[in-house]
């Protein structure tokens, strides 16, 4: 076998380059598509090819990091956002009256910045341990955490949908499958997150594993 040559990947008889069929099996070497120009590629490098369904999957590898980048700074730049805001805005805060005497110094009004930092701390962690709800006609992906047979009851879902939000996860409820036509019906399900996107919420399936998730996997809910 020449350099040119490579093995088919059926038979491993010899084939040139362009050769369109093997003449010993008859398979076809060659067919038009970006997925076989770039599997022939790979052939012509490396003797081993792992299949097709390679390039979907690197695809969708490189979406979901590339989500998973804009979430992250998406993120920081609102929290940055939010912590001026409420440090930074003093304007509308109210000014001691002092009385200056010719023989003292006008003392600097105190601005109680550390007490507003603390409240918008507490009220923010408070609204992050509730359980939200899906908002009505609302269509998006979601984390699929637990689904509970309607029979467990939904006490039983909203504990473990509260020892999700215990593990650090965030936006976790629960819905009844039967109000929602994307659902198969007779379950409750523990969710987290709502996304406008499969690879962002394929993206926040890694937060989920490391939280002891594992299996949970991203879903579309169509009301």
């Amino acid at each position: 076998m020449s350099d040119a040559q490579t093995p088919c990947p059926r038979c491993g008889t010899a084939v040139e380059p362009l050769q369109e069929y093997c003449v010993e099996c008859g398979l076809r070497l060659h067919t038009p598509g970006v997925v076989p120009a770039l599997a022939t590629g790979w052939r012509r490098r490396l003797r081993w090819y792992p299949g097709d369904w390679i390039w979907p999957s690197l695809l969708a590898l490189l979406i979901a990091v590339v989500a998973g980048g804009a979430a992250i700074w998406w993120t920081r730049d609102a929290e940055s956002a939010a912590t001026e805001t409420v440090i930074g805005d003093t304007s509308q805060l109210p000014t001691a009256a002092v009385t200056v005497s010719p023989t003292t110094s006008t003392p600097a009004p105190t601005v109680p910045t550390t007490k507003t930092t603390r409240t918008s701390t507490t009220k923010r962690r408070a609204a992050s341990n509730r359980l939200i709800e899906w908002p009505k006609g609302r269509t998006g992906w979601t984390l699929v955490l637990v689904s509970l047979p309607a029979p467990a009851g939904r006490q039983q879902a909203i504990a473990r949908a509260r020892q999700a939000l215990a593990a650090g996860l965030t936006q976790v409820g629960v819905i009844d499958s039967s109000e929602f036509s994307s659902l198969h019906p007779g379950y409750f399900v523990v969710f987290s997150g709502i996304y406008p996107s499969l690879s962002e919420a394929q993206a926040a399936a890694s937060k989920a594993a490391g939280a002891g998730y594992g299996n949970a996997y991203a879903r579309r809910v169509t009301s």
